[in-house]
């Protein structure tokens, strides 16, 4: 059988251009967790390991000092931030693992471990370019290795609009503006959320009848998380549609991106239930 598909329900100029496939365990219980942690082939700036288990990787906390803001950031607030182009994209609230080893990006980290430990996550790819919102990643964990190479874990906090390149050598720092998402004038935000987390547990329980895994009800994905943070973490689950992820980072309304994510989530149910139909049909398929 082929692979689920994620269809998006809009198209723009941040949605997809094509359906890309999602792996199996994509929709997974395993997946579908506040410590979602993509992995992505290498490139000129990163690569990440495939760690057969987060806690294989030594790390330790930083013994370095901190200094971050006391304060949540205000969304006026400009401040400079170091950035990192990743073929990926960060949500609030997702965990990342990292591993750095070209020369100009080692120079940032020694300097981050100085400083306040925080970068920014922009999402970048060789035909669309680089997006103008991103995600701050917050190293919590790292470990230096011998040759100078550095293994970090960070975890998605507050989003933000770059505003200017303030500087492109020998990494680049821009100036950056906190983005939050506008009051919602929909008065039922935890209705949609009930109704995303519906549509998750839908297309999980297909998802493995697909796959030959045993069919069992998915428990409570919200954790009574709010609308909002529900709302980012469903987006990280999407693994493998980065264009879509980067539209719903961009949105500023929560119930706007709840309810794209469930348009998506029921297309892609639509789809596995075709499939589903296809394969009792034809179960050598």
């Amino acid at each position: 059988m082929a692979l689920p598909q994620l269809i998006p329900s809009h198209s723009s100029s941040s949605s997809l251009t094509h359906q890309p496939s999602i792996g199996p365990n994509a929709v997974s219980p395993y997946l579908l967790n506040p410590n979602f942690k993509p992995f992505f082939n290498s490139s000129s700036l990163f690569q990440s390991r495939r760690f057969h288990r987060l806690s294989s990787l030594r790390c330790f906390a930083s013994s370095f000092p901190e200094k971050r803001h006391p304060y949540p950031p205000q969304s006026d607030e400009s401040v400079q931030l170091p950035l990192f182009p990743l073929p990926l994209v960060l949500f609030p609230g997702a965990v990342l693992p990292l591993q750095i080893f070209e020369f100009r990006y080692r120079i940032m980290m020694h300097t981050l471990l100085h400083t306040d430990l925080r970068f920014g996550v922009i999402y970048s790819d060789p035909v669309g370019g680089t997006s103008d919102v991103g995600c701050v990643g917050d190293i919590f964990k790292h470990e230096r290795l011998v040759d100078d190479r550095f293994f970090l874990i960070c975890k998605g906090q507050e989003r933000f609009r770059v505003t200017n390149i303030v500087r492109k050598k020998p990494y680049l720092v821009a100036e950056v503006n906190w983005l939050e998402d506008r009051p919602s004038s929909d008065e039922d935000l935890e209705g949609i959320a009930d109704e995303v987390e519906s549509c998750m547990k839908d297309v999980i329980r297909l998802s493995n009848r697909l796959n030959g895994k045993p069919v069992k009800e998915a428990q409570d994905l919200r954790r009574n998380l709010f609308p909002t943070p529900f709302s980012f973490f469903v987006g990280s689950t999407f693994e493998g549609a980065p264009k879509e992820q980067q539209a719903l980072l961009e949105l500023e309304d929560t119930a706007a991106r709840l309810r794209r994510e469930k348009g998506t989530l029921r297309n892609t149910l639509n789809y596995l239930s075709a499939a589903s139909a296809v394969k009792d049909v034809f179960p050598s398929s």
